[in-house]
């Protein structure tokens, strides 16, 4: 019994020698290994826009592809918050980017639409078409429009929920001593942008 503490203590000992050579000699010389803040103050950001800027780049079967996957992921986030696996405000922004999503679909019909009206007039010019076809492809055109400006009243609708109940969130957490003053006066810019944008 003796044998096995005196070889542990020896065995302590040098573990604790070699600790001493890897720590910084200067006390004013930080560690490697330093543990992240907690609470972070952001830098000003801009406002997360929608990804307008990326649709006309895609076409409508691409954006299509991505808000499947977007309503999967909506899906599950709705699940996996119930389970308490993710917090509900991650949860929150996978429905809302299918909500950008579908707005984006929209748009992009619509220049399809818009591009398929433009063939069939000059297919129409050349005598090449009835008038039928290009009464089709006008029609076409309306129906995505209309359907395009639904799309987007949904979106900026929900992106004004969105941004008042962030702004209730950061109130809440500002009252309770876990917010900052700066998050709120953030979320109370950005739904005065958005009530702004919205009249």
């Amino acid at each position: 019994m003796m044998r096995f503490l005196a070889f542990s203590l020896s065995l302590f000992l040098a573990a604790s020698l070699l600790a001493e050579e890897e720590l910084p000699q200067d006390p004013g010389e930080p560690l490697e290994i330093e543990p992240p803040l907690l609470i972070q103050e952001m830098p000003n950001r801009a406002p997360v826009e929608s990804t307008a800027a990326a649709a006309p780049q895609l076409g409508p079967e691409q954006i299509a592809l991505a808000l499947e996957k977007a309503k999967k992921s909506a899906a599950s986030g709705e699940r996996l918050f119930r389970s308490g696996i993710i917090a509900k405000v991650e949860a929150e922004h996978r429905a809302m980017k299918v909500v950008r999503l579908e707005s984006d679909l929209a748009k992009a019909r619509v220049q399809v639409a818009q591009e398929n009206l433009v063939e069939q007039q000059s297919r129409f010019d050349a005598a090449e078409i009835p008038q039928s076809e290009l009464e089709n492809a006008k029609a076409a055109l309306e129906e995505a429009t209309n359907a395009a400006a639904v799309a987007v009243a949904q979106q900026e609708k929900a992106e004004l929920e969105a941004a008042l109940l962030n702004l209730h969130r950061q109130k809440k957490l500002l009252a309770m001593g876990s917010g900052r003053k700066s998050e709120v006066s953030r979320a109370e810019e950005k739904v005065a942008a958005l009530q702004q944008q919205k009249n």
